[in-house]
């Protein structure tokens, strides 16, 4: 019997984007179950692909603008915009992302999220007053320091001399405002994380490895985001233990802070937008993916999410990974798990991730077939 598949995957950080891991998904899973009938829904839940797919389900149109990355380094970076609803979308991984930069070179506390203050900017003087931003992916571990200097904010010592570096937090005495108005009537934050912005759960310590910091850098990180979030409770009120205000490394409080932003499920959103529960209950089975699949991927992460409304809706979930850690806390999520690792070794699936992908799909739909 035909199946109605959906083939959701999200990106396979480093090789492949959702869009072109769903396209190798579908050859597969085509070659061994050519009767089946196939939807492509690349998701995202904040990360690297957020602004391209949310701009593409709102019909947005592509601009760009000059800007700098987490390194200060002169860029071009896209956004999204639909002048009718004044609505733009900005994906902070295409402006200050980890993959935009060369680890070797460069050290987290080195970098900062100033070039999204620009972006941001310059979404409000093409007339957005809406805004949806996806933070996932950053290189920066600075609490949205950087941004917030760029929108006017100022971190000063108690001498009145005024911090640059966010390393430098440790020394914050006072948050001056600036004298603008806010940036937009409403600033949508999208996270993948529900973490705080402190703690043994906080961005320092589970996402600042991941960004370069060392394990004798993480008392320093800790110590800056901390005085940071006590100095802005004494003026304005505690932000920092609310969900997802550490994602991004505590991109989430410096959004929420200083630009006066709700924080959303990434994931959320984008369901919403493509109306996956209502696609979900026309398919049989759906399909979905990352790079990496272990603990964190059922923790907010899209695919985790994905796999607990296919739950609700009644549906099938397969899950095909680049690597699976962790596999027994995600089998009762998925009815069918497989990673690219199972037929090749991790050199080789990084380096063709899209062919090993295809045959991966093709293994588990023939196993279907019996």
């Amino acid at each position: 019997m035909a199946l109605k598949v959906l083939i959701a995957p999200d990106k396979f950080k480093g090789t492949l984007t959702a869009k072109q891991a769903a396209k190798a998904i579908a050859r597969g899973w085509k070659m061994a179950r050519p009767g089946d009938r196939q939807t492509l829904l690349p998701i995202s839940d904040g990360g690297d692909g957020f602004g391209p797919l949310i701009g593409k389900q709102l019909g947005m149109q592509t601009r760009q603008t000059t800007t700098m990355d987490a390194a200060h380094q002169p860029i071009t970076s896209r956004w999204w915009l639909k002048p009718k609803s004044h609505t733009a979308v900005i994906e902070s991984a295409n402006v200050i992302g980890l993959a935009m930069l060369s680890r070797e070179k460069f050290h987290p506390f080195d970098l900062d999220t100033f070039g999204l203050g620009k972006v941001l900017q310059r979404a409000t003087t093409a007339g957005a007053t809406r805004c949806i931003i996806g933070i996932g992916g950053s290189a920066t571990n600075d609490g949205g320091f950087g941004m917030a200097r760029t929108l006017g904010w100022r971190f000063l010592r108690r001498d009145g001399n005024e911090i640059v570096r966010w390393p430098d937090l440790t020394s914050l005495y006072l948050i001056q405002p600036p004298k603008q108005k806010r940036l937009f009537s409403k600033l949508t934050v999208a996270v993948d994380v529900q973490n705080p912005l402190l703690g043994r759960n906080g961005a320092s310590h589970v996402y600042g490895p991941q960004k370069g910091l060392q394990v004798t850098d993480i008392p320093l990180a800790e110590a800056a985001l901390r005085r940071l979030a006590t100095v802005w409770a004494k003026q304005n009120g505690c932000a920092s233990k609310l969900p997802g205000v550490g994602a991004a490394g505590g991109l989430g409080f410096g959004l929420h802070c200083f630009a006066e932003a709700k924080i959303e499920s990434g994931f959320g959103l984008f369901a919403h937008m493509a109306k996956l529960p209502k696609l979900m209950r026309e398919h049989d089975l759906v399909i979905t993916g990352e790079g990496a699949m272990d603990r964190q991927t059922v923790m907010g992460k899209g695919v985790g999410e994905l796999a607990k409304m296919a739950r609700k809706c009644d549906c099938e979930c397969f899950a095909l990974a680049g690597k699976i850690e962790n596999a027994r806390k995600l089998n009762p999520y998925f009815n069918k798990s497989a990673a690219l690792t199972d037929l090749t070794s991790s050199r080789k699936a990084e380096a063709n991730a899209g062919k090993w992908l295809e045959q991966l799909a093709a293994n588990l739909a023939r196993q279907h077939a019996i």
